[in-house]
């Protein structure tokens, strides 16, 4: 069994669906779930999902959210140490249209105090790897600690590996930051707008070999057109198992955490993103990021 550490947001989702057009003075009809949320913490559930022995690491109000999210993490295997600040725990309020696909507003709250040592102090010594998420790296507040965190890692032999997370503040940065920040992760997982943003390249291939270079193993996930995966000069690609497209919310982190854990395991790169694409597909049935929630 993997040992995993994984650091990044505490979040608290609403995800609504609207189901007529705004009603801009008025009431419109929507379903809405409301839940523990945040890229690292789906990945986490992944990783815990498919064998791995997982710590989350992140920071938190003091407040009901922050004890929502311990006990469903909880719940699914997760170890979680949440670092308490004095700003209320992060919010997402996701908006998902008919075609599941979504727009987030985003209040990361707590997040922003999460400190480098106070992490490390908390690491598992079993651990032999650290997943960093990129919304850790992408914030100015926190990147330094995500650069310190992957350069620990390293230095100590355990394994590296980082995610985009989001292609808005991303280009906001520029991609020579993100890229400066992360230079210690050996693995990268992105979608494809992530990707041709981060590389420079809107060719899907290109994309590939160019962040290959620069990260060693890189996954990029593709939504219905699937996803492909590189480790040097390997390459291997796995069409989209999905049928039913109601949310998209957190399908991307579903697929990195099984990817990643099925890698851990001594998995090939076809395999791996055959494990991704099974776990991106439970997720996209449903509302919401985590399918087991809704079991």
């Amino acid at each position: 069994m993997s040992t995993v550490a994984v650091v990044g947001d505490v979040v608290l989702d609403v995800v609504v669906r609207v189901r007529a057009p705004l009603a801009a003075t008025s009431d419109t009809p929507a379903e809405t779930v409301v839940g523990r949320g945040g890229s690292a913490a789906n990945l986490a559930v992944a990783l815990a999902g498919a064998g791995c022995a997982v710590t989350f690491v992140g920071a938190a109000g003091r407040d009901g959210a922050a004890r929502l999210v311990e006990d469903d993490l909880a719940r699914h295997g997760v170890r979680a140490h949440l670092l308490r600040a004095g700003a209320t725990t992060g919010t997402v309020v996701a908006l998902v249209d008919e075609g599941g696909q979504r727009a987030m507003l985003t209040d990361r709250g707590a997040n922003g105090a999460l400190g480098a040592e106070a992490v490390v102090a908390v690491l598992p010594g079993e651990a032999t790897h650290l997943h960093v998420s990129g919304y850790t790296v992408l914030d100015e507040r926190t990147r330094a600690a995500a650069t310190a965190l992957l350069g620990r890692a390293r230095d100590a032999g355990w394994s590296t590996s980082v995610d985009v997370c989001s292609v808005a503040p991303l280009r906001a940065i520029g991609p020579a930051t993100f890229v400066a920040a992360t230079r210690a992760a050996a693995m990268l997982f992105a979608n494809a707008e992530e990707a041709a943003a981060l590389s420079g390249w809107d060719d899907h291939d290109e994309a590939l070999g160019a962040l290959v270079d620069l990260y060693g193993e890189v996954l990029v996930t593709r939504g219905a057109d699937g996803a492909a995966a590189a480790r040097g000069p390997d390459r291997a690609r796995a069409a989209a198992r999905a049928t039913t497209v109601v949310d998209t919310t957190g399908a991307g982190d579903a697929a990195s955490g099984a990817y990643l854990a099925a890698r851990l395991a001594g998995e090939g790169l076809a395999g791996a993103l055959e494990a991704a694409m099974a776990a991106a597909a439970r997720v996209v049935g449903g509302l919401g990021a985590v399918p087991y929630s809704r079991e």
